[in-house]
Order: C-alpha cells, then structure tokens, then sequence
C-alpha cells in the first residue's frame, strides 16, 4: 500500500525532522501520513501505535521509502533485549530506543549485529525534572548530570546514539563528539503548549543545540492542517542547519 507522494534523496534534510505518530490506530496514523505526504520522510511509532498493529505499518513505510524511528525504550534481562533487538532488526526500522542502563545498551549492541538498525539510549524522559527523578529513589543530583553519565557510558559501549532533552545537547555532543547520535524529543514551536514535557526547546534552539534529529508529534499531528506545521518546522530546521 503506498503511503507518499515523493522519495527524498537519502540525505534529504526533512529526515532531521522525526514525526511521532502518536496515534491510537494504524489507519487514522495512515490518514495523517497522506495528509503530510512529502512534507515527512521520517516516523516515530512508540507504544501507543506499535501495539495497534503498528508493527505492520513499520514494513509499509519502509516499503514506502520512508525512515521509521521505532520507539520502544526496551529494558529488560539481558539476554531478553538482545533476542527482542534481533526480531527488531529484520523490520527494516533505522532507529529503535532502549533505556540506557549499561547491560540493556550491550545487550542491543549484541542483538543489531549485521544490521542496519541503530540503537539509541533513552538518557532520562523529558518529562522528568530533579524532583522526578528523587521520588523515583535516585540519590540527589541534577537531571542533567544524570543524562551526562548516562551519555559517556553510551559512548563507551559503542551505542550509536543518545535521546535527550534538547536543553542538554550542547553539553552531550561536547561528550560524544560528532561521532554519536543526538536525538531530542520535547520540541515545540515557540506558541505551541508544552503539554507534559518539562525540557524542551524550539525546533532552531535544537539545532543550535547540536541535536541531529528532533522529535515532534502533538503540534504536527494534532494540526488543522499536519502538511503545513510540519513544513514550518522543516524551514525552520533548515534555517537553522544553515546557519
């Protein structure tokens, strides 16, 4: 089933913007993805949609042309994330996450092996504050100074990438130099809401920041007209990367 209207080259600049598809099923996320046509050429599926039948929907795009960010934040024993990561890879997804505790990165390391995927670290949820963090029993410390350590021990084992807020990417490329993935979530066009994400930035602070790629989901698919707010963030990254 084809889903675009164009196929960007491969190193089109609309594959810096990630589109979540944030949505509770796999034909109104297909209704949004004609709506946006060439506009996308990336898709983020997470949780709510993956488990919709969402799986399906990664081998359409990709079939499609499209680049698909799979959003899982696997974490697990170790043996159980390298054999998930495995099955993960023949799907044809460029990126999937895991939570970025040191055995869970290794495991996803083992298991992408001969593939194309790449795997990124979740460092800490860009919904979390210091405060969050505590009441979930860490010891008194800064978010940032978590999502740093977390951040070196990706680089260490090899990982290809990390997510973070987009606040902290200009200290984490200082850690991971240009080698390693930054890909931030939390990005909202200066007017949109900031809903429940407390670290965020806009699309162009982003890029400035040293973020690759950005995510943006609610103020894209939750528009009058997804095509066109897709669009003013891509001028607005490529105005950005240009600069």
């Amino acid at each position: 089933m084809s889903l675009s209207v164009d196929h960007p080259p491969a190193k089109d600049i609309r594959h810096k913007l990630i589109i979540g598809l944030d949505i509770p099923s796999v034909e109104e996320a297909r209704s949004v993805i004609r709506r946006i046509g060439d506009a996308g050429a990336f898709y983020k599926i997470g949780y709510q949609l993956a488990y919709a039948g969402g799986f399906d929907l990664v081998r359409e795009l990709v079939d499609d042309g499209k680049k698909v960010f799979l959003d899982l934040k696997l974490h697990d024993i170790g043996n159980t994330v390298e054999e998930g990561v495995r099955s993960i890879s023949r799907l044809g997804a460029t990126f999937l996450t895991v939570h970025a505790y040191p055995q869970t990165m290794r495991a996803a390391v083992a298991g992408k092996a001969g593939s194309s995927l790449k795997i990124l670290a979740v460092t800490v949820l860009t919904s979390y504050d210091d405060q969050d963090l505590i009441e979930a029993g860490y010891a008194a410390g800064s978010t940032a100074d978590l999502v740093a350590k977390r951040a070196g021990q990706a680089r260490e084992i090899g990982i290809d990438g990390i997510v973070c807020a987009a606040p902290e990417a200009r200290r984490m490329r200082g850690i991971l130099g240009r080698e390693q993935l930054i890909v931030t979530p939390g990005i909202r066009p200066s007017g949109s809401p900031a809903g429940d994400q407390k670290r965020i930035l806009t699309p162009a602070d982003a890029i400035h920041a040293g973020a690759d790629h950005l995510v943006v989901g609610r103020p894209i698919i939750g528009a009058t007209d997804p095509r066109a707010a897709a669009q003013a963030i891509m001028d607005e990254i490529s105005a950005a990367s240009e600069a």
